[in-house]
């Protein structure tokens, strides 16, 4: 097992979104719609959350390179009646790129959402038999390709 030895690769600029679910309560999101969760509001310490999770991802991933993040940026958003949706986009120039620290971003501001909304989503055996984080995928990848080119792939 080794690091991947990216000393040869040249600094450029790489982009990565990774989008990712949480599945609730219909009455837990109406709560957090009206800013009533007790811990308070769970979609802005995602954002908080998601960022600082990017910052310490080559901390929490085995071989995963330490990286100058130039940006990060955590939307979330009510996506329906019973889910919460979280996208984490992340930039740097470097010389490998920054999935990792956008599907880390997402999962952690997902596990935030799920641990502000925790009271209001047990059963009565304490169990959560509705929460489900789901889809945590890389959407978008962004490459410099030649003098300030970018190539986009979209999933």
């Amino acid at each position: 097992m080794a690091m991947v030895d990216v000393s040869d690769k040249s600094e450029i600029f790489r982009e990565a979104t990774a989008t990712g679910t949480i599945k609730l309560k219909p009455e837990t999101v109406r709560l957090i719609k009206e800013k009533k969760i007790a811990k308070g509001d769970p979609l802005y310490a995602a954002k908080i959350a998601g960022i600082l999770a990017a910052k310490k991802t080559s901390e929490l991933i085995p071989l995963c390179h330490p990286l100058p993040l130039t940006n990060v940026k955590i939307e979330t958003k009510i996506f329906s009646t019973v889910k919460v949706q979280i996208s984490s986009t992340v930039k740097t120039k470097a010389q490998t790129g920054v999935e990792m620290e956008a599907l880390v971003a997402t999962a952690v501001g997902l596990l935030t959402v799920w641990d502000m909304v925790k009271q209001y989503e047990k059963d009565a055996e304490g169990q959560y038999p509705f929460t489900v984080i789901e889809n945590i995928r890389v959407t978008k990848k962004v490459k410099e390709v030649s003098d300030g080119e970018r190539q986009h792939k979209e999933t």
